[in-house]
């Protein structure tokens, strides 16, 4: 009898799921907070977008964005409210300055200093190997220990 109960409850709830609304009434608000959350950092994630982000913080930049939306404030206002209050750091390509030119030039500078690195080991490591001549001597020597390990084995 229990088992019954159990899985009536379980089928039961799958009958009152329905599709996802959206958080607004407004399909244009919708619209705009997707736009603004791809464009915006996770500021947990790193490496996602708002959009993309589950992370609570990330939820809560949303609810936020999607208040500042309902004061009517223009995208370019939240995103410099959100600058002001974050960093460029909250931008997902953040703009070429003179405090983003790491972010911007770091991985060119990084490669370059790779690539070198890499040419110089090649070259020393070039200069180093000789070729190393063997005397008629040293040859007979070669045979001779061959051949006496051969006859032991």
């Amino acid at each position: 009898m229990k088992w019954v109960m159990l899985i009536i409850l379980c089928v039961s709830g799958s009958a009152w799921a329905g599709e996802a609304r959206p958080l607004t009434d407004d399909p244009a608000a919708e619209a705009r907070l997707k736009h603004l959350a791809v464009e915006l950092r996770c500021l947990v994630c790193q490496n996602q977008t708002l959009a993309d982000s589950n992370a609570p913080l990330a939820e809560d930049l949303r609810r936020e964005v999607r208040e500042m939306i309902a004061k009517n404030m223009s995208d370019q206002e939240i995103i410099e409210f959100l600058v002001a209050r974050y960093g460029d750091f909250v931008l997902y390509r953040p703009p070429l300055k003179a405090t983003t030119t790491v972010l911007w030039v770091g991985p060119f500078v990084l490669m370059a200093i790779g690539a070198t690195a890499l040419v110089m080991t090649l070259r020393r490591r070039s200069r180093t190997v000789a070729e190393v001549s063997v005397t008629d001597e040293e040859h007979r020597r070669v045979e001779q220990l061959l051949a006496e390990g051969e006859k032991r084995s």
